[in-house]
């Protein structure tokens, strides 16, 4: 065997050692994710939205009141904190939000939802106690959005961009409640 095939022979198997290394000691790439990832983008104009979140799924649970208690900040999804990121200068229910990248918690209650946008950027969405990793000193921007019950359910949570009436809204839905977040 020639020297080229015994050195790309070599490369191979470390390349296939590192890569079941990471897939057992890190994250199973060869698995479906419990809560898989997603990005949402919007873009109108020269306007560029994105946001990055985790999506747990319903699996015939009780959400909100129960899983997601409420009254307490929520990572709003699983695993990475929730990120939210603007190229532009926005208004959100009136109040200004600057050209960035933030992390999105949400507070959870029964008639109404505390939507908070957050200045640092976190590794994760909890700590090794399952408490959310937020840090209020760096809150920017808070607002309380009501909330709206769904006549359906919704199985995986699910962000979205909605301007179907000319207003740019930013929801949230899971279980039997949905959110909205007006940008301008």
């Amino acid at each position: 065997m020639n020297t080229f095939l015994k050195r790309l022979l070599i490369i191979l198997s470390i390349i296939a050692l590192g890569l079941f290394l990471y897939s057992t000691f890190v994250e199973n790439i060869f698995e479906n994710r419990l809560s898989p990832k997603d990005t949402v983008k919007f873009e109108l104009n020269d306007l560029k939205l994105k946001v990055f979140y985790n999506r747990p799924s319903k699996k015939e649970r009780d959400i909100f009141g129960a899983l997601v208690p409420f009254n307490q900040v929520w990572r709003t999804g699983a695993n990475e904190a929730t990120t939210f990121e603007t190229n532009k200068p926005l208004e959100v229910a009136g109040i200004r939000l600057a050209t960035g990248k933030y992390t999105l918690w949400t507070v959870p209650k029964d008639s109404v939802w505390t939507v908070i946008f957050n200045s640092k950027q976190y590794s994760w969405g909890v700590d090794s106690e399952m408490k959310p990793m937020w840090d209020p000193n760096y809150d920017v921007l808070s607002i309380d959005v009501p909330v709206e019950k769904l006549d359906h359910t919704v199985e995986q949570f699910t962000i979205a961009f909605d301007n179907s009436t000319d207003k740019l809204f930013l929801t949230m839905a899971w279980d039997d409640v949905k959110v909205s977040v007006p940008l301008k």
